[in-house]
């Protein structure tokens, strides 16, 4: 209880060094994060049944020829395909402002340290080393914002990619059967 009781203090800490700029990068990571876990518990537990859901409804069908069996076919990746891509817009928005609240950090941090160097009394040193940190510590936290988030965002997209290939591959149209008698072999 006391270890938790001493991060929070020093997490505290932190945030005052940072000035209010870093509680806006706080909440981005925490709301990027936690869009990423969303997609990544997505992937590895609805989707596949949304995935079986998609497959029966094709396999289902008597046409897998015609006109309309291709727009269905369409419709059922198009489908599947929009609940796959669900929230990666505002994933990689967040990714993208997190380096302009860092840099939003290093302009506050700075005004306050101009404010230091013209007031310049006998605490201006202190003033200006506080405006630096406030300058400072903002920057690396968006950009560690931004990396995290690019890597997450590439992992939940590389497995969304491979999904929706998988779903492609699976929903097979009657002339791609024929025309590939090897498609049979790998669906069996």
């Amino acid at each position: 209880m006391n270890t938790v009781l001493d991060m929070l203090s020093h997490l505290q800490q932190l945030a005052d060094m940072g000035g209010p700029v870093l509680l806006f990068i706080i909440a981005l990571i925490l709301l990027l994060w936690l869009l990423l876990m969303e997609r990544l518990i997505y992937y590895r537990t609805t989707l596949r049944r949304d995935m079986t859901q998609c497959l029966d409804v094709w396999q289902q069908r008597v046409d897998r020829h015609s006109r309309r069996a291709r727009q269905v076919r369409a419709a059922l990746l198009a489908e599947v395909d929009e609940r796959i891509d669900r929230f990666l817009p505002m994933i990689k928005t967040l990714v993208a402002i997190a380096p302009l609240f860092g840099l939003l950090g290093t302009v506050t941090g700075m005004i306050g340290v101009f404010e230091a160097m013209g007031f310049a009394e006998g605490s201006g040193a202190r003033a200006m080393s506080s405006g630096v940190s406030r300058a400072t510590i903002p920057t690396m936290a968006g950009m560690v914002a931004a990396l995290s988030g690019l890597i997450g965002l590439a992992g939940i997209d590389r497995l969304g990619r491979s999904a929706k290939a998988r779903l492609e591959n699976s929903l097979l149209m009657d002339d791609e059967l024929e025309t590939n008698p090897a498609i049979l072999g790998e669906q069996r």
